[in-house]
């Protein structure tokens, strides 16, 4: 009888010893925390052959690559650690080609992404239409864009951050610099060429 009780003594003994373990459970990989800025707009003053607003902690650099051509710019974004590169191209009866090039440049992306949006704009008044491409996952570019007038005037935007793409870090920057891309497309406007040559 005693051994029917030390082994219900042993098995509570037993039960209770283990419930009273933590279990223990690693901790998510966790990022800084990010302070960011007001939202505050100023016009680009420029002799370029187009004009928008960009945010107050942008500055506008000259493109200083290889490759660079006339009117190109890179908008640095320096508390961000990102640049936006934008390229301009003057249209000679090519513009089917070029935006077929844009579009390739925004897909090769895929490999990486996990979705790839297009944003549509029209803005008849201004003549400027275009594609906004929002780039998900850990691609290397995680926004980009074209604007034309489908006559005269192409441009593109590509947004790169200076550090690996990493999709849960950078999402808070990139939530933050969507709205300041699509002001900058929502308040673009082309200047006339002919003020410039």
């Amino acid at each position: 009888m005693f051994h029917k009780y030390s082994s219900l003594i042993l098995l509570t003994i037993s039960i209770f010893a283990l419930s009273c373990q933590e279990n223990y459970i690693p901790k998510p990989r966790g990022y800084f925390r990010i302070g960011f800025p007001q939202k505050e707009y100023k016009a680009i003053d420029t002799l370029l052959p187009y004009r928008f607003e960009m945010p107050v902690y942008a500055e506008v650099l000259p493109d200083d690559t290889r490759n660079t051509q006339p009117y190109w710019i890179n908008v640095s974004l320096t508390g961000m650690n990102a640049k936006l590169y934008i390229s301009y191209h003057p249209v000679h009866n090519n513009l089917n080609q070029i935006l077929e090039d844009s579009h390739e440049l925004a897909y090769k992306h895929a490999i990486k992404a996990d979705a790839i949006d297009e944003q549509v704009f029209i803005n008849n008044e201004k003549k400027v239409y275009g594609i906004f491409y929002t780039i998900a996952g850990n691609a290397a570019t995680p926004m980009q864009f074209y604007l034309t007038d489908s006559v005269h005037h192409y441009l593109r935007g590509a947004l790169y951050f200076n550090n690996n793409p990493n999709k849960d870090s950078l999402a808070p920057v990139i939530d933050f610099l969507k709205p300041d891309i699509i002001h900058l497309i929502e308040t673009f406007n082309w200047n006339e060429l002919n003020k410039l040559n």
